[in-house]
C-alpha cells in the first residue's frame, strides 16, 4: 500500500516522534521510500502503480504503453515513461521500483485518450494505444515526408505493422492536430491515405 508522509503522520499519531517512527519503519524494511514524502509497503509491486503518485499529474505513455499494447517489441523492464504537461522539462526519478521518466506533451492533448485502470488494490492511468503513439511521435525530431515517417514508425521504432493497422483511425485523426507537430500531421496524412 502506498502512503504519503501525511498519511503516515496520521497513522502514527499516537507516537511522540512520528518522524522517528517512520525512519524506524524504513530501516526495518516495512516502508520503502518511493520519492520525497512517499512510501510503499510492498517492495514486489510494479512501478506502474507508483508512477502517477511520484510526479503528476501524469499518465503512463510513450515506450511503456507502446510495449503494453504490443506495438513495440522491446521490453521495458522497470522503466516507466509518463506524460505530463506545463512542466517545461523532463524529470527522472530512480528508486527500488525502477526508473521513472516524465515528459511534457501539449496541454490541449493531455486529457484525451487516457484510461484509468484498477487492479490489485491500486489504480493507475495509462494512455490508449493511439494516444501513446501520438505522445511518442511528438517527442521525436520531425521527419519531412511520409516515406521518412514510415521508416521512423516501422524501422526505427519497430512498430508492429499488424498492431498499427488495428489502431482506431478516427481517434488518431482527432488527436494528431492537437500536438501541432510535423510528425503528427504526417501521421494523420498517412492514415487518410491508407483508407
Amino acid at each position: 500500500m502506498i502512503y504519503s508522509f501525511d498519511d503516515l503522520q496520521t497513522k502514527f499519531q499516537n507516537y511522540t516522534d512520528t518522524k522517528g517512527k517512520i525512519r524506524r519503519e524504513v530501516q526495518a524494511g516495512r516502508l520503502i521510500p518511493v520519492a520525497r514524502g512517499l512510501y510503499e509497503t510492498d517492495q514486489t509491486i510494479s512501478g506502474k502503480y507508483l508512477a502517477g503518485r511520484i510526479y503528476g499529474p501524469s499518465y503512463l505513455s510513450f515506450d511503456f504503453a507502446l510495449y503494453v499494447y504490443s506495438l513495440i517489441p522491446e521490453a521495458v523492464y522497470k522503466t516507466y515513461t509518463s506524460a505530463t504537461f506545463d512542466k517545461r522539462k523532463t524529470k527522472k526519478y530512480q528508486n527500488l521500483f525502477g526508473v521513472f521518466t516524465y515528459r511534457d506533451i501539449p496541454t490541449e492533448a493531455y486529457p484525451l485518450g487516457v484510461l484509468i485502470v484498477e487492479e490489485n488494490g491500486y489504480s493507475y492511468q495509462i494512455a490508449t494505444p493511439e494516444k501513446a503513439l501520438c505522445d511518442k511521435l511528438y517527442t521525436i525530431s520531425p521527419v519531412i515526408n511520409l516515406t521518412e515517417l514510415k521508416e521512423l514508425l516501422f524501422d526505427d521504432l519497430r512498430i508492429d505493422e499488424d498492431e498499427f493497422e488495428k489502431l482506431d483511425q478516427k481517434t488518431l485523426e482527432t488527436l494528431a492536430p492537437l500536438y501541432h507537430s510535423t510528425n503528427l500531421n504526417l501521421l494523420a496524412k498517412l492514415i487518410r491515405r491508407n483508407r
